[in-house]
This record gives structure tokens, C-alpha cells and sequence, in this order.
């Protein structure tokens, strides 16, 4: 590594130690061992030169990030310089990884070549395009990872495409307001609300710029704290499916389990297919009862991809059960979150073999205007109403009012709950079923350190 990298970084106040030294090695590589940057030698039509940064940036970045990028570090318009410093090529770094508001929005608006202050609205079509071209960059580095995670999901037929990337960038930058209240251009409060507050745009953009400095490569394989697993679940269950028919795509996991409790979105658990367990509501309730926390994700007949988080349970009864942290959600044409409203408890409701209530699977709404309704028999029947007032926001999810399910999966998140058994048998002491070790220790006059200082069983 070169001298002068290294001294430009350790005057840098900006870095910690470990940054430094990744940053310079960056750094180096794109100023050729110079004190500065010239956007000649690393923008060739106005995209990253792969051949000089190849091992950072070349093939993973989305051109229309490096034309930022290169605004940000060359400036725009009247004021664009033909290089940049080592503190500027810093600040891109730090602002986007852990700046306050101010200096996330900062960089976004240079970025986008806009002064950053009150008077400057960006329009929405902009921002919607620096929203897709980080996702893209994302789902580049997602796919080119050495991450096992990732790759178990790619080798199922996880394929992040083009158009579901593309609706990713577009539903993160649609969440700048409510879809009704959408227009032209955002205003400043709207944007500095939205840089404050959403946690996935936080994670995309942090992922991609760790990567692209080359922090992320502090070793040879990446574990199991990665930046770039940090967005995706592990998938359990999919090793004994050899022909795993997927309809859903990485872009909508990203999504999905952005939304989830931060406490579910380490793991998935498939639990049922229609094309692998047949279309068989009975099948379906006996694989996902007592399973925990899940998602429901169905393809109708028009190709619309849409479902619910079930937070609690699914469990068999003639009432509306629940948590408000369940919600419905679009992946395909958009993706869209609707969260409950708490203006009543109907988030789940499963019956069947009952004569006097619907049989089938609900989520929102009432009965015969659900949010989501899964027929029992037949199968393969559903509908989803117009309007549901258990959650907010809410569009209809299907094409049509009623439809044909194509494709219907639920997947387990988070870890197994216990059983009452399971549960039962963790609190139990080795000696509680070794009663001849037990009365050796009485005979010998030995204490036993954990009697009498359990939590007693509840009431």
C-alpha cells in the first residue's frame, strides 16, 4: 500500500483505525497513488472504470449510482472540479454509513447534483431513480457474495431480476409519503422525515458503501454478522426440495423481511407449498399450525403476488385472534406494506368441518370481505375485498375480487416456538431425572447449587 494513502488516511478524523486502512487501499487504487481522485481516470462514460476497480466497484455498481457518486465527488454544474481529496472520498463513505439526517441529506441532494436547504424540493422521479439504482447496486453485491445464506437462496431459484429490483427501489422511495399523497416533487420536511425514519433505505445504503470501500472485506469469507446478510433470512427446510418450484424473488425477501420484527428476520422455515403438498387446506393447516410466527405469500391467476404476517400462531377456532404487529403486504406489481389500524383484532382466523362458520383462512376484515380469504373447499379459491378496516392503507391485494390461487407458500419466521413439553424439559435439572445421582449428593452432604433458586412454574 502506498505511503501516501496512508498518511492522507491517518490524518483523516473521520475513520477509526480499521477504516483507514481499508479506505486507503480504495483510495489508492483510484488516484493511482496521487493525493487526489481525477474523475477521468475512474468515469468512462459516465460509469465506473471496471478494469481500475475492478476488485471494489467495477462490477458491482449500477451506473447510475456511479454518476452520483460522481457528482457528489467532483461536484456539478458550475462548481465541478476535475478531482476530489481524500477528505471528500471520506465523507461519501461516513455520511451514507453513519452521518446524522443532515449529513445523509446532504449527501443524497449532491448526489442528485441539488444544494441541500429548505427552498430545494427534489422530484420524486429522481429520487425514485437514485432509490433503484442503490437497490440494484445492493442486489449486485447480494449476488456476487461468497455468503452461504445468500447463495442457499440462488441455488433455489432466487433470482433477483431486473423488474423486481426495480419495484424494490421504487416502493423504497414511495414510502417518502402515503401512495394518495404522492406527487411531482418532495419537499424538504417530507425527504428529512424519510432519511430519519426509514431503517431500510438506512440498510441498503450502508451495505452498499461498505462494500464499495472495500470495508466488508475485512476477511476472506464473510460470517455470519455481514453487512450483506444482514437484510436476509437464512432459509431452513429447502435443502430436501430438489425441485423447489420459486415464484417469489430476492428483491421481494429484502422487502419483506425489512418489515418483519427484528426478532423473526434472521430465519425462515418453509413450511408448505401448494405445488410441493398438494392443494389440500387440511395439509396446508396441519404443516403451519402451532409453527410460530409466518408469512402467507400467494400468486393469483393474473400473476399478482401478495400475502399476510400472521404474528401469532396459527391455530384452529371459531374467533378472530392477533397481534397489531401483523400486516398484509403486495410484492408484485408494487411493494407495499399495509399495517394494522388496531381498530379491531381480526388478523387471523382458520376453522374447518363447521357448519355454521366460514371455513377457510382469513386475515383482516369480516367474514366474505376479508383482507386475505383462503377458501377450505374447494382450494385453491380466494378473494380479497375492497376495503379493510383492520389495516391501514389498505388496497385490494388481488387483480380481481375473487381469484385462483397459482402459487401459495407459508414460511415460518424467526425460531420454532417451543412446545409445552419442550419448554417443560429445558427447565429440568440433570439430576432431576438422575434421582440415584441425586441422593448420592444428600448421602455426601453435597449442596446442589440450582435447588431452590428456579423460577417457580406458573400458576
Amino acid at each position: 500500500m502506498g505511503n501516501t494513502s496512508k498518511k492522507l488516511a491517518a490524518k483523516c478524523t473521520l475513520l477509526d483505525r480499521d477504516e483507514q486502512k481499508y479506505l486507503a487501499a480504495t483510495f489508492r487504487a483510484a488516484s493511482k497513488n496521487s493525493d487526489k481522485i481525477r474523475e477521468e481516470d475512474i468515469i468512462v462514460s459516465g460509469t465506473i472504470d471496471a478494469v481500475l476497480l475492478e476488485r471494489y466497484w467495477g462490477p458491482q455498481i449500477d451506473p447510475r449510482l456511479a454518476q452520483y457518486l460522481s457528482n457528489f465527488l467532483f461536484g456539478y454544474g458550475t462548481r465541478k472540479t476535475q478531482s476530489c481529496d481524500f477528505q471528500r472520498f471520506a465523507e461519501l463513505y461516513v455520511y451514507n454509513l453513519r452521518g446524522n439526517s443532515d449529513e445523509r441529506m446532504t449527501t443524497m441532494y449532491n448526489s442528485l447534483g441539488r444544494d441541500y436547504n429548505n427552498a430545494v424540493e427534489l422530484p420524486y422521479q429522481l429520487l425514485r431513480e437514485y432509490c433503484e439504482a442503490l437497490a440494484s447496486t445492493y442486489i449486485k453485491i447480494l449476488k456476487s457474495s461468497s455468503s452461504r445464506r445468500t447463495q442457499k437462496w440462488i441455488k433455489k431459484g432466487f433470482k433477483g431480476k431486473a423488474s423486481h429490483v426495480q419495484a424494490l427501489g421504487e416502493a423504497v422511495a414511495a414510502s417518502v409519503c402515503d401512495d394518495d399523497s404522492l406527487s411531482d416533487s418532495c419537499n424538504n420536511g417530507q425527504l428529512y422525515c424519510w432519511v430519519s425514519s426509514n431503517v431500510l433505505l438506512k440498510q441498503l445504503s450502508e451495505t452498499v458503501f461498505v462494500n464499495l470501500y472495500g470495508v466488508e472485506r475485512k476477511t476472506e469469507e464473510e460470517s455470519e454478522c455481514s453487512m450483506v446478510q444482514a437484510l436476509m433470512p437464512s432459509p431452513e427446510g429447502l435443502d430436501a426440495m430438489p425441485d423447489y418450484p420459486a415464484f417469489i424473488d430476492l428483491a421481494h425477501i429484502v422487502w419483506l423481511n425489512a418489515h418483519l420484527p427484528q426478532k423473526h428476520q434472521h430465519k425462515w422455515r418453509f413450511l408448505f407449498s401448494s405445488h410441493i403438498h398438494g392443494e389440500s387446506f387440511s395439509t396446508m393447516a396441519g404443516r403451519i399450525i402451532d409453527q410460530g410466527a409466518s408469512v402467507i405469500i400467494i400468486e393469483d391467476n393474473s400473476g399478482y403476488i401478495f400475502g399476510g404476517y400472521a404474528a401469532e400462531s396459527w391455530a384452529m377456532g371459531a374467533s378472530f385472534y392477533g397481534s397489531d404487529e401483523s400486516f398484509l403486504f403486495t410484492l408484485h406489481p408494487k411493494m407495499r406494506i399495509y399495517p394494522a389500524t388496531t381498530y379491531n383484532n381480526h388478523y387471523q382466523y382458520m376453522n374447518r368441518d363447521t357448519k355454521t362458520l366460514p371455513n377457510g383462512l382469513l386475515m383482516g376484515g369480516q367474514f366474505n370481505f376479508g383482507g386475505i380469504w383462503v377458501n377450505a373447499d374447494p382450494f385453491g379459491e380466494g378473494s380479497s375485498a375492497e376495503s379493510c378496516s383492520s389495516y391501514r392503507g389498505y388496497k385490494r391485494l388481488s387483480k380481481e375480487p375473487a381469484f385462483r390461487i397459482r402459487s401459495l407458500e407459508v414460511w415460518g419466521v424467526g425460531d420454532k416456538p417451543l412446545t409445552v413439553k419442550e419448554s417443560d424439559e429445558r427447565d429440568l435439572s440433570v439430576l432431576d431425572t438422575n434421582p440415584e445421582a441425586k441422593a448420592i449428593l444428600d448421602m455426601a452432604g453435597r449442596t446442589r447449587h440450582s435447588e431452590g433458586i428456579r423460577e417457580p412454574p406458573p400458576l
